[in-house]
């Protein structure tokens, strides 16, 4: 074996990667054991199903889940929290820059145990990287046979859908390259930098989850993938491995309410129904009668014809050359607007901060409690205790901007319970709808999740409409949960304070579904009651 040096020409300890505990090996938290379901492993092969969006129903009825649990490919990965030029695989994976000249920890260490050598191959052979392509050189002094190196995009909430694109092809490249090089093993570092400020939450939904489509597809082709990450993302790796590679049935049905809405497409890639051009087969027909009157119910309506959007406007750049005048410009009237946003939300930050509260405060329907397994703020809002037709509204929105504030400077997330939450609890939505728009886009960037536990059928249907036509920007981050303990595999009980009545309905939900459960087994011609007649 070759001798792995390290930046000071001493021997470093080589970490073999085929001696690497397999994911499928390794133990559930515990916070996710006993809470119903078959908890000792096992489930459908992954196979091919590669499609994105939900599979088809399986054995009892239950949707069959997007990412089955699957031993056999648990059996191929492995992750690892160390320094990635110790590993003795046949790959590694540098994340640079165009250049490959990137200075950066990791980096740095690959370089310098390779020796001078694998510099003088990217300067003479290599020059250049394109941002989301591949370039292969040896591994020379390293553990290693290859390094495989790849450019990360830069991250910018306006070009959001091509650097998930572009990061999806970074891993998608460098599993291709590895199988034509017909490697057994790789490992992957996480190539999405906070340097380029691209989210690790999001980054890491992508990394495992191209993984995961590219092993169902090409099943044989690789024995082992290692995610090589720094102790900074062990946390994040830790709970986003299990949605799209669950060890247990428990795993797999908790990931269907845990996984974000884009589960991407047949190769992993990010696919937004919502950011997708939209082609109609006859361009000139009248949207004049397509409407949604949702005024009955909603307390507002959505007219697609006499929407501003629909209407023709002239070629504003057109106007200009001939020296028309528009009647306003679009930018200007943006830009005035966002100006006196701000300013509203100062003054009300200003009163939240020494005006009287307490009558807010005290109903006890807001507040933080503890921090989810990211450490980012867990913000609990109780429906039931929320008094819209009694309580304050001016004071109430001041509360929110108070304990807010300076919890929305990082990301955070909130539970909103609904839990025997009744018509005079409910919020208008013109209400809801004021209150988004005088919140700051801090809150909507920095708002990773928003959980929303024992919804109804209304509530469901009036956050789908609120989220599409009023609120898009946290349309995805939305998850519907029956039960308080799927927020567990997010959110460790320890951290979760909420009123008792809320876990005492689950509780008796538990109860009433397993009861029903055991009286449809127990009815004659069931299949129990038919092998116990016949014994």
């Amino acid at each position: 074996m070759r001798l792995v040096m390290d930046p000071l020409g001493r021997a470093a300890e080589v970490v073999e990667a085929a001696a690497l505990p397999r994911w499928s090996h390794t133990t559930p938290p515990r916070s996710l054991v006993g809470l119903g379901g078959d908890a000792s492993g096992g489930g459908g092969g992954g196979g091919g199903e590669g499609g994105g969006g939900r599979a088809a129903p399986g054995p009892e009825g239950r949707p069959r889940s997007a990412f089955p649990c699957d031993p056999a490919l648990n059996e191929k990965i492995a992750l690892w929290v160390g320094d990635i030029s110790t590993l003795n695989a046949e790959a590694i994976v540098n994340s640079t820059n165009e250049n490959l000249s990137e200075r950066f920890p990791p980096t740095d260490r690959i370089f310098a145990r390779a020796g001078p050598r694998l510099k003088e191959e990217i300067e003479r052979d290599i020059k250049e990287c394109r941002t989301g392509d591949v370039q292969v050189t040896q591994g020379y002094n390293l553990a290693a046979r290859y390094v495989i190196h790849t450019v990360g995009p830069k991250y910018n909430i306006k070009y959001q859908t091509a650097a998930e694109s572009t990061l999806h092809f970074c891993y998608r490249n460098v599993l291709q390259r590895a199988c034509e090089l017909n490697l057994s093993s790789v490992a992957l570092c996480v190539i999405n930098s906070v340097r380029r400020n691209f989210p690790p939450d999001e980054g890491a939904h992508i990394a495992i989850r191209t993984v995961r489509r590219f092993l169902e597809q090409y099943t044989g082709l690789l024995d082992i993938v290692v995610f090589a990450v720094e102790e900074s993302d062990r946390g994040i790796y830790e709970l986003v491995l299990p949605l799209y590679f669950p060890r247990t049935q428990q795993e797999e049905e908790n990931a269907e309410w845990q996984l974000p809405s884009d589960i991407g497409g047949p190769n992993g890639e990010p696919l937004l129904p919502d950011r997708q051009i939209r082609i109609i087969d006859n361009p000139q027909h009248s949207l004049d009668d397509e409407s949604v009157d949702l005024s009955s119910q909603l307390e507002s309506s959505v007219t697609i014809g006499e929407h501003a959007f629909s209407q023709m406007q002239g070629d504003l750049d057109q106007q200009r050359l001939l020296g028309e005048r528009p009647h306003f410009d679009p930018l200007d009237e943006i830009m005035l607007k966002e100006m006196q946003n701000k300013e509203r939300y100062e003054r009300l930050l200003r009163r939240a901060k020494t005006e009287d509260l307490s009558e807010v405060s005290g109903i006890g329907c807001l507040y933080q409690s503890g921090v989810d397994r990211f450490g980012r703020p867990v913000i609990v809002f109780v429906g039931k205790w929320f008094r819209f037709r009694e309580i304050n509204l001016d004071k109430a929105l001041l509360y929110l901007i108070y304990l807010l504030d300076p919890l929305v400077k990082g990301d955070y997330v909130i539970a909103y319970f609904h839990t025997l939450t009744s018509n005079p609890n409910h919020p208008s939505l013109t209400w809801l709808r004021e209150v988004y728009n005088i919140l700051p886009y801090k809150y909507k960037k920095n708002l990773k999740a928003f959980y929303i536990v024992h919804p109804t059928f209304w509530t469901k249907m009036m956050t789908w409409w609120f989220t599409t036509f009023m609120a898009p920007a946290i349309k995805q981050k939305v998850h519907n949960l029956p039960g308080v303990e799927y927020l567990y595999s997010v959110i460790s009980p320890d951290q979760l304070e909420i009123p008792a009545y809320i876990t005492e309905y689950d509780m008796s939900v538990s109860i009433a579904e397993q009861g029903s459960k055991k009286s449809l087994w127990s009815r004659p011609g069931s299949a129990i009651s038919f092998r116990q007649q016949s014994a």
